[in-house]
């Protein structure tokens, strides 16, 4: 559902469409609409983005094999489950917005066209907004969702708002304390980025990707521990290590990681010189999750620990998965290599799947490993979820 071609980079003006969208105008125009209207995105009360169940019902027990009817049937079940559990209330909060994601990746063929609908439904309810906190990635990952649905259906409504919130974050100076970045936690790589990447799609306007990258390169400086190929959640994790010594990385935060590196990647060009630089860390990170997978194809909360957690974390495991499939069908993994690691993983997934379509094991909003049972299910485990098999889909043949 994703994949609107990318521009190359030498289309250095976009086309009078997309300049009529970029132009100064249009820009303040949508600045002083999103500064001065009581945007209803704004005002909404944050739903709760997933609960527990005192008791496991019984499992869906979905067949793993990857084939495009299986993978169907495990996609619309999981999807059709959360999408009848959608608030009333349209929801601009990251943990929906990664929900959004996942819907707006599955193919038409699996009823992709139903997803997409509910969510224009959605975004037209939020009227385009951003959420409120302008130096903040939290409120910038709804714009993923704006920005795939502009690039399928072009109306300059959908990315005004959103673009003038880059605009203003890319005219504000820096944060100051090293340890405090813009993008100062590692799961934000994937909040962030990938907006500036489909922005750059929309617009043709290279000053996206070029402030995208300093950003990322100031987080990876920072957090990723070049020996160990994986981010620390954010500086006050340096020092912290497991019960066994290992440096503390969580599953989740470097899965979500993972999914940045493909989505910003889906967006670049062929000849962009920046594709070297992401596809040398996808490659990096690929290479140590394939390292520690698990014998039930999934990753722990505490990766390098994974004997002190009892149970797989599937919100981190789903993005990992999702990116380790999308460097398959790439060419950027090598296939032989990789591609029965994602069928390990997928089919571990599918065993965390209730009858009803509740997918469970997922971990409670945190910022590091925490605790939570079989039943915990929570929307953005559920968006990694249907990233992982929509692009497993994808690569089969």
């Amino acid at each position: 559902m994703r994949r609107a071609p990318a521009l190359s980079m030498q289309t250095e003006k976009p086309s009078p469409r997309i300049r009529c969208a970029a132009s100064f105008a249009a820009c303040t125009l949508a600045f002083l609409l999103f500064a001065t209207l009581p945007a209803r995105a704004q005002r909404a009360p944050v739903a709760p983005p997933g609960d527990t169940l005192p008791t496991p019902g019984p499992l869906a027990h979905l067949s793993p094999r990857l084939s495009h009817r299986a993978l169907a049937k495990a996609i619309k079940l999981v999807a059709d489950w959360q999408l009848a559990r959608l608030p009333q209330q349209a929801q601009y909060d990251w943990t929906w917005a990664a929900l959004y994601t996942g819907f707006l990746a599955v193919p038409q063929q699996v009823a992709g066209e139903r997803y997409e609908q509910a969510i224009m439904h959605v975004s037209e309810r939020l009227d385009w907004q951003p959420g409120p906190r302008v130096m903040h990635a939290d409120d910038q990952a709804i714009g993923q969702t704006y920005l795939d649905l502009y690039l399928l259906h072009p109306d300059h409504k959908m990315i005004e708002p959103m673009m003038a919130r880059l605009n203003q974050e890319m005219a504000t100076p820096d944060p100051t304390d090293p340890k405090r970045p813009l993008w100062w936690w590692c799961d934000a790589l994937f909040m962030a980025p990938p907006i500036y990447a489909d922005m750059y799609a929309a617009t043709g306007d290279t000053k996206y990707l070029d402030f995208m990258n300093r950003q990322w390169e100031i987080t990876t400086n920072l957090l990723y521990d070049p020996a160990k190929h994986l981010y620390f959640r954010d500086a006050s994790y340096l020092d912290k290590h497991e019960n066994n010594g290992e440096p503390l990385f969580w599953s989740r935060g470097n899965g979500w990681v993972m999914a940045g590196i493909a989505r910003v990647l889906e967006r670049l060009p062929a000849n962009s010189p920046l594709r070297p630089k992401y596809i040398a860390l996808l490659r990096e990170m690929a290479a140590e999750m394939l390292s520690i997978q698990g014998t039930d194809g999934l990753w722990r909360p505490g990766l390098l620990d994974p004997g002190a957690y009892p149970l797989p974390e599937v919100s981190g495991s789903a993005f990992i998965t999702y990116a380790l499939a999308y460097g398959v069908n790439e060419g950027i993994l090598d296939r032989a290599a990789y591609w029965p690691a994602v069928q390990k993983a997928w089919a571990g997934l599918l065993t965390h799947v209730y009858a009803e379509g509740r997918l469970g094991s997922i971990q409670p909003v945190g910022a590091a490993p925490g605790a939570y049972t079989e039943t915990s299910s929570y929307v953005y485990g559920v968006g990694a979820y249907l990233l992982a098999g929509s692009e497993i889909y994808r690569g089969v043949k």
